[in-house]
């Protein structure tokens, strides 16, 4: 194997005609250049200079290996630049996926302090729910993952949808806890209810539900289950705002993470408090390598940062 100290002192041999002038022009000993020299000729096998009198010329060999170096040793130096650089957080890229209500609450204001505190790191925003969100940070197509699990029925505790154990070979960055609300019409006649305290699901059996995403979905059946009955979806929608504006149309009711209604201008709509409460825990994901990479470290913290003032 070649190494690059090795490299360098054959230039600097190659520049000087002898080991002597090498070894000043390097600051080491004649001694010290002669044994690299060896070195370097048992690494490739075959002398690389012959001594002429009291100087050093190259062979054939010495002359294609000193070609050679110049561009081996400037691109290691370049890369090494690079890689202290992205160390250092003058440069770097990290790929983030979000859900969309994180996209719009708490993404926004940790990549606005991200770029202040260290322009030269490029962040890439994507959406995706989990679990697609956290497959695509196990598949190596993002560094960091916004997703979320909710609590069981009832409010026991638990990781709820995904599972005991679903992240456990995942860095689990905890965020924030997001706590669902009812969603009604303005005229609804439980709109009032948000003034004076707080709503059971139950009441609203009867009702049209808009839900959610998949995920959120399933959750929604779940909760409505445990309370007794099944509701009756008229719509389903991926986007909040589009639910928000179905309820505020008065086409139903929905339930929603109040960090969603906090994206969204719910005209037409009122939010109201559920009890017994059901929530949902937010966190940022990525794997045990990645979460050593100075840039990912730093959007770990900034997110934090962003969620701590939402909560």
């Amino acid at each position: 194997m070649i190494e690059a100290r090795h490299l360098r002192v054959l230039r600097a041999v190659a520049a000087t005609g002898s080991f002597s002038a090498a070894g000043r022009e390097l600051g080491c000993t004649q001694p010290a250049v002669s044994q690299q020299m060896k070195a370097l000729e048992s690494s490739v096998g075959t002398p690389l200079l012959v001594r002429s009198g009291r100087e050093m010329r190259l062979t054939q060999a010495g002359e294609a290996l000193v070609r050679h170096a110049a561009g081996i040793l400037s691109g290691l130096t370049a890369a090494e630049e690079e890689v202290a650089a992205i160390a250092g957080l003058r440069a770097g890229r990290v790929r983030l996926v979000s859900f969309p209500s994180g996209s719009s609450t708490l993404v926004p204001t940790a990549l606005a302090a991200l770029r202040a505190a260290h322009p030269g790191t490029r962040v890439s925003l994507e959406e995706a729910e989990p679990p697609r969100s956290v497959e695509l940070l196990r598949e190596g197509d993002c560094d960091i993952a916004l997703a979320f699990r909710y609590e069981r029925a009832g409010g026991a505790g638990g990781a709820g949808q995904g599972g005991e154990g679903e992240w456990d070979d995942l860095v689990v960055r905890p965020l924030l806890t997001d706590r669902l609300v009812a969603l009604v019409p303005e005229r609804h006649r439980l709109a009032r209810t948000g003034a004076s305290g707080a709503l059971a699901i139950g009441d609203l059996a009867g009702e049209p539900w808009i839900a959610g995403c998949p995920r959120c979905r399933g959750q929604l059946v779940q909760v409505c289950e445990s309370a007794g009955f099944t509701p009756r979806i008229d719509f389903a929608t991926d986007d909040y705002p589009a639910v928000v504006g179905l309820v505020g149309a008065g086409l139903g009711v929905a339930v929603l993470p109040q960090l969603a209604i906090e994206s969204v201008r719910p005209r037409g709509a009122r939010a109201v408090t559920l009890e017994p409460a059901v929530r949902r825990e937010i966190v940022a994901l990525t794997l045990p390598d990645l979460a050593q990479v100075p840039a990912v470290s730093a959007t770990l913290d900034q997110l934090a940062r962003a969620a701590a003032q939402v909560g």
